[in-house]
């Protein structure tokens, strides 16, 4: 089977990486807080010291970070160890252009993939999350179906294109409901009424969003993906939804918590 490296285990990262050793593949992994990385060592995967140590001898590479710089860190480190006839996914939430950026970087015989994926830490850890695949995916469809189910969206950089349509969808759906349970607050509506109803209307799949448990999408991500969508063209909806996760995510208490917290901060949040 495949040598793998997996960089990046954070929230999502740590149950994908799962999902592989699960299957058998020799797995390598690393992460920039190290300590993330050590439950892993004991189910079976290699620690690597650094990122570039991840990969040099790695069939398939997946990155799953933060954001753009993070992603731009680590290739700095991998780029000069790739080498022909590696397929590298980049599974991370960074947009378009960044892919373009990676295109143009990595070495002759490199397979660069947009892989981003839909769902959150529940469907990460099910293997059950949603695969947006640009590029030229056939080498490591297979691979990518390990996380759940694959669509092939087009040209390199699709994925990460098509990712940023449906995470500005869930977003700004979150974000709305929010503030229809605000005015809801003010009405003097009762809260669990307000929200059946809401339920059982268009915004119902954004209201189990908004509500849910045992699942995690920091505002800091929020902020950093709506940023990314809003830099591409104008979105004054978005525009909005962006101040109400900015607000969320200078909350220390907030910040990194799930995005149902930002609908508890925003409901709070006095007029502005």
């Amino acid at each position: 089977m495949e040598k793998i490296a997996f960089l990046g285990l954070g929230h999502m990262g740590a149950p994908m990486a799962r999902q592989l050793l699960a299957a058998g593949h020799p797995l390598t992994v690393w992460n920039r807080t190290a300590g993330k990385a050590e439950p892993l060592a004991g189910e079976g995967a290699r620690l690597a010291a650094g990122p570039a140590d991840a990969v040099r001898d790695a069939d398939v590479v997946i990155t799953m970070l933060a954001g753009p710089e993070a992603v731009r860190a680590v290739a700095d480190a991998v780029v000069p160890e790739l080498r022909a006839g590696v397929h590298w996914a980049e599974m991370s939430t960074v947009g378009p252009d960044v892919v373009r950026e990676l295109a143009a970087r990595v070495p002759a015989g490199v397979t660069l993939v947009d892989a981003p994926v839909m769902g959150s830490t529940d469907k990460a850890a099910a293997g059950r999350l949603g695969i947006l695949a640009g590029g030229a995916a056939d080498g490591i469809e297979h691979i990518l179906a390990r996380f759940g189910p694959v669509t092939r969206t087009g040209p390199l950089g699709s994925g990460a294109a098509l990712k940023l349509v449906v995470n500005s969808a869930v977003i700004g759906g979150v974000a709305l409901v929010a503030e229809a349970m605000r005015l809801a607050d003010a009405l003097g509506l009762d809260e669990e009424t307000a929200k059946e109803a809401l339920a059982g209307g268009p915004l119902g799949g954004a209201v189990n969003r908004a509500f849910a448990t045992g699942v995690h999408f920091g505002s800091d991500l929020a902020v950093k993906d709506v940023t990314l969508a809003t830099e591409v063209t104008g979105l004054p909806v978005m525009e909005a939804v962006l101040g109400h996760y900015q607000a969320a995510a200078a909350d220390p208490e907030v910040v990194h918590e799930d995005i149902a917290r930002a609908v508890a901060h925003i409901r709070a949040r006095k007029n502005h």
